[in-house]
């Protein structure tokens, strides 16, 4: 004999759903075929643990997509009608079957549903105001980021290019001008570079605040404190390569940041923006280092930055023994970035293959 669960019913104009008294209901196979549905689960019913099913017979036509889920206490089936309408009643046949019942719980008249309708336009029509106000900040914080990488592309492009020019006029003789000739845009573009830790910071752009803070703050400190402030240092090969390293990576990722702001891109573009990093990345972490080394005896000899110890103890501790500190700070913060950078790379090409695929 054929067991028949509960079934509650209630509509909408564009769709009907189905409340199933089945507690804990398993091999639930429910299915629409020529206007009718079909419905079979096991599960704890009026007659207790059983096998429960039951047909209707819809009044109208309806698509035969059927979504269900199934909870504790019930089963909830919803289909969606052929044609937007309400319905005088559930099933094609005029006398109601025994197990079927209003569900009041959901249940509307004709103009309760219409009332829930406006609602829920007024609602979008919210949404949508909130959207295009949302939609004018994004412009000008568009606009904002692109203005920011356009400056910085081009201080960097006329870096690199810069010094490519020299190099191929001059040769070696121009490693050991390199800061004289250039240090001042590197000043501006270094200084310049603080905006994106305060982007990463706020939220306007997505990406880690550590990474981008120890690249920024490194850069700086290398800049600033080993070049700027050692005259001795600034007449060195080891600066055209820390420069050149620099601005080898910021001529790529620059304009992969201006094309993102217009969700636009090139492959090429991409692929250079996520793969040179690989070598130059260390090799501008190798650079700098040398750098902090050869500044080493400068500072013992001139104890600049030095901090003066009690008279009792008669010494000072020299700024050298943080700058030893920071080689071993230095190569902590590569493996950070390399981590964080890998990751960025995996996270892009990976996603790049799903969207081929």
């Amino acid at each position: 004999m054929t067991l028949t669960p509960l079934v509650y019913w209630a509509q909408r104009h564009e769709d009907v759903y189905l409340r199933v008294e089945l507690t804990d209901a398993q091999n639930i196979d429910v299915h629409v075929h020529e206007n009718m549905l079909h419905f079979t689960a096991l599960g704890h019913g009026a007659k207790g643990q059983n096998q429960y099913e039951f047909s209707l017979e819809f009044l109208l036509p309806v698509k035969t997509e059927v979504a269900h889920k199934s909870t504790q206490r019930q089963v909830n089936v919803s289909v969606r009608k052929q044609q937007r309408g309400w319905w005088e009643r559930l099933t094609k046949q005029e006398r109601k079957p025994l197990f079927l019942a209003p569900d009041f719980d959901r249940w509307l008249d004709e103009s309760d549903a219409e009332m829930e309708i406006r609602k829920n336009e007024e609602r979008r029509n919210k949404l949508k105001d909130a959207q295009h106000d949302e939609e004018g900040f994004i412009s000008l914080k568009t606009a904002f980021l692109f203005t920011y990488n356009l400056v910085q592309f081009l201080g960097f492009s006329w870096i690199f290019f810069n010094m490519t020019f020299r190099l191929l006029r001059f040769g070696r003789d121009s490693f050991y001008d390199t800061f004289h000739t250039i240090s001042d845009i590197m000043f501006f573009c270094q200084i310049l570079a603080a905006v994106e830790v305060l982007n990463a910071a706020f939220g306007i752009v997505r990406t880690g605040v550590i990474p981008t803070l120890i690249q920024v703050v490194g850069r700086n400190f290398i800049l600033f404190i080993i070049f700027g402030s050692l005259e001795e240092m600034q007449n060195k090969s080891v600066v055209f390569f820390v420069f050149y390293l620099w601005s080898a990576i910021e001529i790529f990722r620059y304009p992969f940041y201006m094309l993102g702001c217009f969700n636009t891109e090139w492959k090429i573009l991409t692929w250079l923006r996520y793969s040179l990093w690989i070598p130059l990345y260390p090799l501008g972490v190798i650079a700098e280092a040398v750098a902090v080394i050869q500044s080493i005896p400068i500072f013992d000899e001139t104890r600049l930055f030095s901090i003066p110890l009690p008279k009792t103890i008669g010494l000072s501790l020299s700024f050298s023994y943080v700058l030893r500190v920071y080689i071993i700070l230095m190569f902590l913060g590569l493996v950070i970035n390399f981590r964080h950078l890998y990751k960025q790379r995996k996270k892009r090409f990976r996603t790049k293959k799903r969207k081929a695929h």
